[in-house]
């Protein structure tokens, strides 16, 4: 029987599984993320909006839309997509953060398929997405590439593929790492790796390679005066998203 190849790092892995039952304390290791939340829940809600002609405005606006969240942690986007009412997949290959997005997920009242597996093994079984969100994960992979090209294979032709990570350059260093693991000890130190993170014209690169087609890039850019975020059309220098399709 043949052997599903992975692009899994187990040493990011084991650095998610000691943090997994932090994931919905607002003030505890994953607290960076709770304050992004609403930048990238825009961003995504827009991408999939406008890439399926939906009304955010209605009560359902996601109904009968299959959509994956890989690398799903204790489920922060999971949920609110499933509320928007898509139907949600959740996967993450750091198994302690599954039971905790289920037991979140039933006190919440939702129903969402949480699966302890990979990019790699999923797209070997054939499943097939209308929308793949990729969020702060390709950075911690062992082959963006290979990891990247799954991502693809695991879309319908047109399904959307968003996906964000951290630019590589001394700022991105000084707050992703110094700033949020040195100075506010928001994150365990050695949490992210510098030399791991993709330059947006990298990323390009690569989504292409894998046979995904770039619609949109945005920055997500964080404001130290008024501790909040915005979504930025011009500031990709540390955190960024792109939104490509499988034609």
């Amino acid at each position: 029987m043949a052997t599903t190849q992975t692009t899994v790092d187990p040493s990011e892995i084991a650095k998610f599984e000691a943090m997994a039952a932090e994931w919905w304390d607002l003030d505890g290791k994953f607290k960076p993320l709770h304050m992004m939340n609403p930048v990238r829940l825009d961003y995504i809600t827009r991408q999939i909006a406008a890439e399926f002609g939906r009304d955010l405005a209605a009560d359902l606006p996601f109904e009968g839309l299959r959509l994956l969240d890989i690398g799903c942690g204790g489920g922060l986007l999971c949920e609110p997509m499933a509320r928007l009412g898509a139907t949600v997949v959740g996967a993450d290959a750091a198994a302690r953060n599954i039971p905790v997005a289920q037991i979140h997920a039933e006190q919440s009242g939702l129903k969402i398929d949480y699966r302890h597996t990979t990019a790699e093994a999923m797209a070997e079984a054939g499943e097939q997405f209308d929308v793949v969100l990729n969020m702060e994960v390709v950075e911690h992979v062992a082959d963006p590439l290979a990891y990247l090209t799954a991502c693809r294979q695991l879309l319908k032709s047109g399904g959307l593929h968003i996906c964000s990570t951290i630019n590589r350059n001394p700022k991105s260093y000084a707050m992703a790492i110094f700033g949020a693991e040195v100075v506010m000890r928001w994150l365990p130190r050695g949490t992210h790796e510098w030399s791991k993170f993709i330059t947006p014209d990298e990323l390009l690169d690569l989504l292409r390679s894998a046979g995904l087609d770039p619609v949109d890039r945005k920055g997500f850019q964080f404001n130290p005066i008024t501790w909040s975020w915005r979504i930025s059309d011009r500031d990709l220098s540390v955190n960024y998203v792109t939104a490509c399709v499988r034609r």
